[in-house]
């Protein structure tokens, strides 16, 4: 019991990683019907930008602000960064595209993700890169017999009060009904006043943001980073968000833990070499018997 406990906690941990980027495709295919293939490189930009404040400004920070304020910087500094990123990429490669239809979206959401990657090895290097030791905290936490460690207790915490604030922003304010009037119907959206451009600013900055964040979450929590990580995280999430619903905000969160804990318990108990098989069988499942995904709703087809 035991065991399964902590297997658990593990896989809600790896869960909140993919809950984290699956909202960023979520936000963005409910607002745009767009899937942002080149989210992934984001989130890896973020996390080597994190790994770059905390390596070469370790000595001003921990000086200035201590361990945990060096922390907050690199996370700042990271999810603004990757804000504007976002913004930028929205400009130059899906604006000039919407009215073309899907396809070319699609494709030049895939070169985005090209030239993203390819700028992080040309930037940072072909290497692993490791995050600097001394801000990862070795701490244990005991829940009962369960031992946890102190940075999975603050990941989750991060990410879960993230999940909420989003989700509170966005089925409890005015721009949230905004959003999900636009993810609804964005013709008769904009007919009835509601600025379609604010709405897109905020899923191309909110969305890469919370992907840089998780990459540093990431690369705390795993201390290893490559320039190629964007592709297996980004499938994943993007798995996460059909599972629970694409363009489903709670969905992308509830398709994110499950695929974590699916992930841990099929590594656990089955196979560590397939436990990609088993999470990717579970949602073939879910395809058949609930196409739209577990908290997914069915919509009529406009013609």
């Amino acid at each position: 019991m035991q065991v399964i406990l902590e297997q658990l906690i593990n896989g809600l941990t790896i869960g909140s990683f993919y809950a984290l980027i699956a909202l960023g495709y979520s936000m963005v295919y409910g607002v745009l019907k767009l899937i942002n293939f080149a989210h992934g490189d984001l989130f890896t930009f973020g996390s080597y930008l994190g790994y770059t404040v905390l390596v070469f400004g370790a000595a001003f920070l921990t000086a200035h602000f201590g361990l945990w304020g060096a922390f907050v910087v690199a996370t700042g500094v990271a999810a603004l960064s990757i804000a504007c990123v976002g913004v930028v990429m929205e400009r130059i490669a899906y604006r000039p595209v919407y009215r073309a239809g899907r396809l070319p979206a699609v494709v030049s959401a895939l070169g985005a993700s090209i030239f993203l990657q390819n700028a992080i090895m040309v930037i940072w290097g072909p290497r692993f890169q490791a995050y600097p030791s001394e801000f990862i905290p070795d701490a244990k936490v005991m829940l009962g017999d369960i031992r946890i460690s102190l940075l999975q207790v603050i990941i989750l915490a991060m990410s879960f009060l993230l999940m909420g604030l989003l989700y509170f922003i966005v089925q409890k304010t005015t721009f949230g009904a905004a959003i999900r009037a636009t993810a609804h119907d964005r013709k008769t959206a904009s007919l009835m006043g509601i600025n379609i451009n604010k709405v897109i600013f905020f899923v191309f900055t909110l969305g890469p943001a919370l992907g840089a964040l998780t990459g540093v979450m990431v690369g705390m929590y795993y201390r290893q980073i490559s320039f190629t990580m964007g592709w297996n995280y980004g499938l994943k999430a993007f798995t996460a968000s059909v599972l629970g619903g694409i363009g489903n905000i709670p969905g992308a969160m509830v398709g994110g833990l499950i695929l974590g804990v699916l992930e841990m318990l099929g590594a656990a108990y089955i196979s560590a070499a397939w436990k990609d098989v088993f999470v990717f069988v579970i949602l073939i499942l879910v395809l058949i018997f609930r196409p739209t995904g577990i908290l997914g709703e069915k919509t009529a087809e406009k013609v």
